[in-house]
């Protein structure tokens, strides 16, 4: 078993990894805080009525996206992230449409 060694951001004389990171010009990946929903909307109209569209035999694999609003089909399907507050927004617009 080889030696220990004192991390660099320690050895530097940082406070943290992260302020280390950030002067190393490293971003850091910070956990968003409370709830969060991922929606698929639709690239043509901006629906979130997308559906998978499978294809052959049972079980093997998808020929797609396709939007329940304009018919549209594709590969490409936008993910959107939105914390609770934004995805009740979200869903109280879609109702009015």
């Amino acid at each position: 078993m080889g030696k220990l060694s004192t991390p660099d951001w320690i050895t530097e004389g940082f406070d943290s990894k992260a302020d280390w990171e950030k002067s190393q010009g490293k971003k850091t990946s910070e956990k968003k805080k409370g709830k969060t929903f991922k929606v698929k909307i639709c690239p043509e109209c901006g629906s979130n009525e997308v559906r998978v569209v499978l294809g052959g035999e049972e079980g093997k694999g998808d020929k797609g996206w396709e939007c329940k609003s304009c018919s549209w089909v594709g590969k490409e399907v936008e993910n959107k992230e939105m914390n609770e507050e934004e995805f009740i927004k979200h869903l109280e617009n879609m109702e009015g449409k």
